[in-house]
């Protein structure tokens, strides 16, 4: 509390500064008393930076953009370049989440993988020691291709419920589709089944107001994460909620890429087709995806309700495969979801097959697929041909060539926007969820992924992304040579924002 008060004092001492400096009719003294109290309040947050003991290159981008961007840049570093906040503002919120994995780990029983494979093995034991998470050999999973497939079970499970409904989402729209579901939500809460609504609070900024004011009318319990106005102030507007998730009854769950909103089921004509992946996961690994929600219910609404759920269902019906949820974020341990995607890379011993609507990936995530690409793994990375942001575009375009002269194979998807977040290895392991391959997924976003192994609704992801392929255009290294100026400069522009992409 102490460091962020002083942080906007300095903020304040800044403006003030450079007013006195370019705009006042000040004394000559005083101006030159201004500009020293400047280079004293940047040198203090160089020094500060350096102590975060972070990587080189990304210390001395800071130091650049506080150096060179008057007050701008310092502003710009406060609310984007500041990674310790991410356990300082969500300090009491991951201590809580800590307590509560280890009860859950205490109720499981440790899972019989004897069935897997070697490089399967492997992966297993790392995300064992990894994550507060267990594997389940006593679940189900389906993969729910595109937005007509995902809702139409979403909502028919949703108007099946007798308990309760918990959701959550980043982006949820008040229009056709969001309307649907929102007289499903009330319908039900009418008839008294427990709904549960989180909305992020920026992704969801298009939710209209009367739409949450009539589901609370109807008896749903509303939360938003993360309020703007005062998010802006406590520093957490930019650590956002990009989890999706749907708990039904504890019986079922839903899980994957898609938000609730038009666009999402192809009906926007500005983006056209909506290639996107959803999970519907069934059995115990259902109880682990509803501790994450109840656990960004508890730190939204303030209410306890982990306490008043029932115990984990034990039970000894075989599901398929082996399921590991996995959640990241400010309320967990510093970039675990690019821990876990390194390492699924890394056990590759055939094939690697990733498809990512947002590709501005770590130095490590980058040496694993070249390490990976140069032994004859087959690596293949899938990105829309058109991306809906033109620094994620091109930044995404700016490391084609390291990957290219490795043998990794890019396609740009063609057909429509592709949104899906999958990673396919050797055709018997792969992860869906919300986590893109990017800075902000790893480092400042709340995320959720399933990790698969062994199970049936693999072979369905690869099935898929064989097709997906069908869609696209390989890169060829000779042609992305060809490139003109202008599009290395937007390339060359946007890498220098990949940090906060």
């Amino acid at each position: 509390m102490k460091r962020r008060r002083m942080e906007f004092i300095f903020l304040f001492v800044l403006m003030l500064s450079v007013y006195i400096v370019l705009f006042g009719s000040f004394s000559l003294n005083l101006k030159f008393f201004s500009i020293g109290l400047y280079v004293l309040i940047i040198l203090i947050t160089m020094y500060s930076l350096m102590l975060e003991y972070r990587s080189s290159h990304h210390t001395l981008l800071w130091m650049y953009v506080l150096l060179f961007i008057p007050v701008f840049g310092y502003m710009f570093y406060l609310y984007s370049g500041q990674l310790y906040l991410k356990g300082y503002l969500f300090r009491t919120k991951r201590h809580r989440n800590r307590e509560e994995w280890k009860k859950l780990v205490n109720q499981a029983t440790s899972p019989d993988l004897s069935f897997l494979n070697d490089h399967q093995r492997v992966f297993s034991t790392f995300a064992s020691n990894a994550s507060q998470t267990a594997f389940s050999t006593n679940s189900n999973t389906y993969v729910l291709k595109n937005g007509k497939e995902t809702f139409s079970e979403i909502i028919k499970k949703l108007k099946e419920a007798k308990q309760y409904i918990h959701i959550e989402y980043y982006i949820f729209r008040s229009d056709r589709l969001g309307k649907e579901i929102i007289h499903i939500l009330m319908e039900k809460a009418k008839e008294g089944v427990e709904v549960l609504f989180i909305f992020d609070a920026a992704g969801s900024f298009s939710l209209a107001k009367s739409d949450i004011k009539d589901m609370m009318s109807a008896g749903v319990k509303v939360q938003s994460f993360s309020p703007l106005k005062s998010g802006f102030f406590n520093q957490k507007f930019n650590f956002r909620n990009h989890r999706k998730i749907i708990v039904i009854d504890g019986e079922i769950g839903f899980v994957g890429g898609l938000n609730v909103g038009e666009e999402y089921l192809g009906r926007n004509k500005k983006i056209g087709f909506w290639r996107d992946t959803h999970l519907e996961v069934l059995g115990e690994a259902v109880y682990t995806l509803h501790t994450v929600f109840l656990m960004d219910w508890e730190y939204v609404s303030g209410e306890q309700v982990l306490n008043e759920r029932a115990k984990m269902m034990q039970t000894h019906k075989p599901g398929d495969g082996a399921v590991q949820i996995v959640a990241s974020g400010p309320d967990t341990q510093q970039g675990i979801m690019s821990d876990f995607y390194y390492s699924l890379i890394s056990c590759a011993t055939k094939s690697i097959w990733i498809a990512t609507p947002y590709f501005v990936p770590d130095e490590a995530i980058r040496a694993a697929m070249k390490s990976a690409a140069q032994k004859g793994v087959q690596v293949r990375l899938m990105i829309p041909e058109i991306n809906d942001g033109f620094l994620t575009q091109y930044a995404s375009r700016s490391y084609f060539n390291e990957l290219l002269e490795c043998n990794v194979e890019i396609y740009l998807y063609k057909k429509g926007f592709l949104h899906q977040k999958v990673i396919i290895v050797d055709h018997d392991m792969a992860t869906i969820g919300t986590a893109n391959m990017d800075k902000r997924s790893f480092h400042l976003n709340f995320e959720v992924n399933v990790f698969l192994l062994g199970t049936q609704s693999i072979n369905e992801l690869v099935e898929d992304y064989e097709g997906d392929i069908l869609e696209s255009e390989k890169v060829e290294i000779d042609t992305y040579r060809k490139r003109g100026f202008v599009v290395k400069s937007k390339e060359a522009f946007s890498r220098l924002f990949s940090d906060v992409l």
